[in-house]
């Protein structure tokens, strides 16, 4: 429920009001003639009489208030010490309801450059944006009011950059320097994916058996959540707060987003050089693991994932026919320098009539440009349709979905595809092979996999490309979580409510005060 604010009275000004009221009555009985006896030349017989202002001002007998008296400080007519009480007296410039300098509004009801305060006992709002002052929802100042450079033409950052200098142009963040700025929501320095922070700076679900933690700024209302509110960034004044709770001034709902024609989910590509290549300079030779074998393995990762979320190594101690121990194989979805190079991407799933979400590939070469090869460190190779590739990558993309007990998940791949859900293996295409597939019917292996119906769980897929032949990769996932939350001001409630300059209660423009509740020039 939505509450509505109105000024409240000061009551500090109500002993004032009893003195005033005090003085006009004794001043009245004096213009009646009662007076006090003359006294003579001793002291007088009322204090009141000798040294207390008749209307406020100085006494005939004392030059000022003494700085004991509780109302030496404050004026009968509400002037300079009134500031901070929200009603806006004729000396003030502006009155937002306190005394902090800073909101556009100082200590001392002073208009501060770059702010409006249109209403009394509101917060102030920005002036305008593009005059290199930043005020109120503001968070950049670039001098000018283009979109596309980073600050937009209502001075709001622009993802992937950050502008750090008010009247300078914004520069693009590094994402993995360890360094949270610009539109980061998080970097922690590393490519891992499901820790909690994405390779691309974003904020990642955590969950654990279907529950998960609620993060405030990822555009996601998750069932169950505490958040009053997530419209998918953590900037103030927008009607949903960095602490993701409802702003006053703003009305916020759930809602169900229709379902987008695409989805992009976060990928992460390692690039090997094949094991065929000599040891070069400081680079030892190829990975052992690729180009060196060929055939369908079943087997070689374990039934849950790692502590860390990377798969574990099952073959240990047992002959493999494509793979060559522990150590190799760790490195397959790993960041370890002079053996593979890193390259973060997005994969695009296209929406199916089915409502489904699809990628599919069957000439899949993300790093023909990319990794070894873009280093001249490794040569493009020949497939078997005679067309030069980069071959030699894994990948590895995660996604959260929340479980209904309908879902079909199906996956075609070569090489290796592994599928976990939940931390659990579903799904095993290992090996050094042409294309395959494989599906997996949820609600078949709901208990072998620990779900239950409403819960959040994650997706894993991890795939390898090994082979000088062909690469294809397929993946067909649905039930993204499409809940989000929209905030809107409150305009038109013929209430001025926060970032709003004017409310004449309605949503018609061109009559002074637009259909935004912006004031317009007539």
């Amino acid at each position: 429920m939505e509450r509505l604010h109105f000024p409240m009275m000061n009551t500090s000004r109500t002993p004032r009001l009893s003195v005033l009221l005090l003085a006009t009555l004794f001043s009245s009985l004096v213009a009646c003639g009662i007076r006090e006896p003359d006294a003579g030349d001793g002291p007088p017989s009322n204090p009141l009489a000798a040294s207390t202002p008749l209307v406020g001002g100085a006494s005939d007998t004392d030059a000022g208030p003494t700085p004991d008296d509780p109302d030496a400080s404050t004026p009968l007519d509400g002037g300079a010490t009134s500031c901070g009480d929200g009603l806006k007296q004729t000396e003030e410039a502006c009155d937002d309801g306190n005394t902090l300098a800073g909101d556009g509004c100082s200590a001392t009801c002073a208009l501060e450059p770059g702010w409006s305060c249109p209403s009394a006992g509101r917060p102030c709002l920005a002036a305008r944006c593009g005059d290199q002052l930043i005020a109120g929802d503001e968070e950049c100042e670039d001098g000018n009011t283009l979109s596309g450079d980073g600050c937009s033409n209502e001075c709001r950052l622009e993802s992937g950059y950050k502008c750090d200098t008010i009247g300078e142009p914004c520069v693009r963040t590094v994402c993995g320097d360890q360094v949270t700025e610009g539109t980061e929501q998080c970097d922690d320095g590393n490519n891992n994916l499901g820790d909690g922070c994405s390779p691309l700076c974003m904020r990642e679900p955590r969950c654990t058996n279907g529950t998960c933690q609620a993060v405030c700024g990822d555009g996601v209302m998750l069932p169950g959540t505490t958040e009053e509110c997530d419209d998918g960034n953590t900037r103030a004044n927008d009607g949903c707060s960095p602490e993701c709770k409802r702003e006053e001034g703003f009305v916020c709902q759930s809602i169900e987003q229709a379902p987008p024609d695409r989805v992009e989910l976060p990928i992460v590509y390692r690039d090997f050089r094949g094991y065929d290549l000599p040891a070069s300079g400081n680079l030892p030779r190829g990975h052992v693991d690729f180009e060196n074998a060929n055939g369908a393995e079943r087997g070689i990762v374990a039934s849950l994932l790692g502590y860390d979320g990377k798969p574990v190594y099952a073959k240990t101690n047992v002959s493999s026919a494509t793979t060559h121990g522990k150590v190799a194989f760790d490195q397959w979805y790993r960041d370890v320098y002079n053996i593979n190079m890193t390259r973060v991407q997005t994969l695009s799933l296209m929406r199916q009539p089915n409502g489904s979400y699809r990628f599919e590939d069957t000439s899949f070469f993300p790093l023909d440009n990319a990794g070894w090869v873009a280093q001249n460190l490794e040569r493009l190779r020949n497939g078997s349709d005679g067309v030069a590739h980069n071959f030699s990558f894994t990948s590895e993309t995660r996604y959260w979905f929340e479980y209904k007990g309908i879902e079909v998940l199906e996956f075609f791949g070569d090489d290796d595809v592994w599928v976990f859900i939940n931390g659990r293996l579903a799904l095993d295409l290992g090996g050094v092979h042409g294309p395959e597939s494989g599906s997996i019917n949820l609600s078949q292996k709901a208990a072998e996999l620990g779900l239950q119906r409403g819960g959040i769980y994650e997706v894993a897929v991890f795939q390898a490309e090994r082979h000088t032949t062909g690469s294809s990769y397929r993946l067909t996932l649905n039930n993204f979580a499409t809940r989000r939350t929209q905030c809107m001001r409150l305009c038109g409630n013929g209430v001025i409510d926060v970032g709003e300059q004017c409310d004449d209660g309605n949503n018609t423009s061109n009559d002074g005060c637009s259909a935004t509740c912006l004031l317009e020039i007539r």
